[in-house]
């Protein structure tokens, strides 16, 4: 089963009602008003704001070159040859090679006219004016990704929830098994997050950040350093009883992972709890020193993990379903 998109469904209608506009006002050529309208509609309104613009000028830049090319020199096809020679550059220039593909077709109307005139002019300006608005007005309806990013949020601290869980058993028993696909799954699911949470802001012309953004953004930031505790992990070699109490911090961490700030309360808690471990008595053997080193290294990755969170000012309790 192939599914259709919202941008297909908009594209079609769009394409359709520019041609049909097109042949009612009676343009030659009106076909072109749908290949404008398609070339026009972008997976966001910024975006087709901006293909739209570049598509204008490069069109009214092109209208230029045809006339001093073809009215100026000869109607010929080396004289197209030498037109795109030169225009390309000056879309590249002026930052608009968007809109070389629609400026091609407008080049070749006026080509085989064989005469420019006024009348014709007109003619490709109001293709160009039907196929723009109209894509610009199939772009205004965008569907909201409002639940869909609150929903990756909350999958997203589960699976936070379950990698400390394993950090916790892990602690308390080297030989607990690692959920790799899990890793994988969660990077996966941060970098979806991010690409629908920015496609959201390029949908709305006065918001220039988004919330669920920044969300992303600061658990893509943890997971780095999720990652590097992870990696710590594996390499204790010696049972200490510094482990239990970490792992009964990892284990409180796990349950309280939520999109609020609470971070303060646990860089609290760490630190207490560091004070007790560094005045414990010094290890004898040196198994027992790489292990406390290397989780002396983990406590610095979790504050670090803290401190990240705790500058996140969090997503508004409105936009946000309940998570426990």
């Amino acid at each position: 089963m192939f599914r259709i998109g919202y941008r297909t469904i908009k594209t079609a209608t769009g394409t359709a009602a520019a041609i049909w506009i097109a042949s009612i006002l009676g343009l030659e050529n009106f076909a072109s008003a749908g290949i404008i309208t398609i070339l026009c509609i972008q997976n966001t309104k910024r975006k087709s704001v901006k293909a739209s613009w570049s598509r204008v000028l490069a069109c009214l830049v092109a209208m230029v070159f045809s006339y001093l090319f073809f009215e100026g020199i000869a109607f010929h096809p080396v004289m197209i040859g030498l037109l795109i020679l030169f225009f390309i550059p000056t879309a590249v220039a002026l930052k608009i090679k968007e809109g070389i593909v629609t400026s091609s077709v407008i080049i070749l109307h006026l080509y085989t006219s064989n005469n420019i005139t006024m009348s014709l002019i007109g003619n490709e300006l109001m293709l160009l004016t039907i196929g723009v608005i109209t894509a610009l007005i199939m772009n205004l309806y965008m569907p909201s990704v409002e639940s869909k990013m609150a929903q990756m949020q909350n999958q997203l601290e589960e699976q936070f929830k379950e990698i400390f869980e394993q950090m916790s058993s892990y602690l308390r028993d080297i030989h607990t098994e690692w959920n790799e696909n899990l890793l994988k799954e969660t990077e996966s699911l941060i970098k979806e997050g991010k690409t629908i949470a920015f496609q959201d802001v390029e949908n709305h012309f006065l918001r220039n950040e988004n919330t669920y953004y920044l969300y992303f953004t600061m658990r893509e930031k943890q997971f780095v350093l999720i990652k590097r505790m992870l990696s710590l992990l594996r390499s204790l070699n010696s049972e200490v009883e510094q482990r239990e109490m970490i792992a009964e911090f990892v284990e409180d961490l796990s349950t309280h992972i939520h999109p609020g700030n609470t971070a303060v309360l646990y860089l609290k808690k760490l630190y207490d709890m560091k004070l007790v471990i560094e005045n414990m008595p010094m290890p004898k053997e040196r198994e027992e020193f790489e292990t406390r080193a290397a989780l002396f290294q983990f406590i610095r990755e979790m504050e670090e993990y803290l401190q990240i969170k705790q500058s996140f000012r969090g997503i508004p309790s409105s936009r946000r379903q309940p998570v426990t």
